[in-house]
């Protein structure tokens, strides 16, 4: 049978979880939620680290009412030994939930990522298909200031172009690293080196992730409270001015991302169909049964029906196109000169 068992890592998540809960709730063999801040984060928590936006009570509520099958776990930073109440890093936070995985598929989902339920079923159905499967990538939209526009450039067409989130799963096997996130067997061999699946398809459609991650305020100012402080990574070190003049200004609008070439990043237009949960959640935002600060979209609209954005993009996409080749180009050059050089 195909036991898909959910891990979700979550910090001040709401309102996003409650309905990924109940989405992910028909598909799930289990779910597990590894709630909490690491370190890094400890601003955006209680001193316990804890989240402080009604997460923990709404997991609780979850557990208590709509569970009735038991299938959630919740995941403490104190329950796997750390007496600070916080996780060192994110590798961590997710091998909490893999070392009590026992479906034979672990899906990785964020928290404000979600999927069209005729997707999932076509997952599910490929997964009991084919059970060589190693790993599933999927292509993804990434929705920034409102539910109508996505952000796109540089870093999703040509750095990540695909999200890893589904992993075969045996006794022996391990969560290696969140970033990316990586399986490995009980060889230590990285799962991708087998069956490895990009853009799993439902009929002759790709699947997509949806990832909500920049709609709320609250998101945007919680990544730049978080970015700010990890030393992997320099992107929104100018946090605050990050927030206002990217985020709620769109003062660089070829720019939202990292500052500089060839890091451009832009809005597009997004009028496709979105999951059902997320239709349920705008619905309850619009009628205030969901309390939660929006940012205005008015300025988005404007400028994505500017002529002259139009081409700003068109030239932007035409420019990358022709970088990234030629950079992948040049680095396979070196490595092959220096190789035979060195070797």
């Amino acid at each position: 049978m195909t036991r898909v068992s959910f891990g979700i890592l979550a910090l001040n998540a709401q309102p996003f979880l409650e309905y990924n809960l109940r989405a992910l709730y028909p598909f799930a063999y289990e779910i597990f939620v590894v709630e909490g801040a690491v370190k890094a984060a400890a601003s955006l928590a209680t001193p316990d680290g804890h989240s402080t936006d009604g997460t923990v009570q709404m997991l609780a509520d979850f557990k208590g009412r709509r569970d009735p099958e038991k299938k959630l776990r919740i995941v403490s930073a104190a329950d796997e030994g750390y007496t600070d109440g916080f996780w060192p890093e994110k590798d961590e936070m997710s091998r909490a939930y893999a070392k009590y995985v026992s479906g034979n598929w672990l899906w990785q989902v964020d928290n404000d990522e979600f999927y069209r339920e005729e997707d999932m079923r076509a997952v599910l159905s490929l997964l009991q298909a084919a059970p060589t499967i190693s790993v599933i990538s999927f292509p993804y939209f990434e929705f920034f200031g409102g539910f109508d526009s996505v952000i796109t450039g540089s870093w999703h067409l040509y750095q990540q172009t695909l999200c890893h989130r589904v992993f075969h799963w045996e006794p022996g096997y391990r969560y290696a690293s969140h970033r990316p996130p990586t399986v490995v067997d009980e060889s230590g061999t990285d799962l991708r080196e087998r069956n490895w699946i990009r853009t799993p398809k439902n009929g002759a459609d790709a699947v997509y992730l949806y990832h909500y991650s920049y709609v709320l305020p609250k998101q945007a100012q919680q990544k730049v409270g978080y970015y700010s402080n990890v030393e992997w990574t320099a992107s929104f070190r100018d946090n605050e001015r990050w927030f206002n003049e990217s985020y709620l200004q769109l003062k660089r609008p070829l720019f939202l991302g990292e500052k500089g070439w060839p890091n451009l990043q832009w809005l597009e237009s997004y009028d496709g169909k979105h999951p059902d949960a997320i239709v349920g959640l705008r619905r309850d935002l619009q009628t205030g049964k969901v309390n939660e600060a929006m940012r205005a979209t008015h300025d988005i609209g404007k400028l994505l029906s500017s002529p002259l954005y139009s081409v700003q993009r068109v030239t932007a996409r035409f420019l990358l196109a022709i970088y990234w080749p030629l950079r992948t180009a040049w680095k396979a050059m070196r490595r092959s000169f220096f190789g035979t050089r060195h070797g």
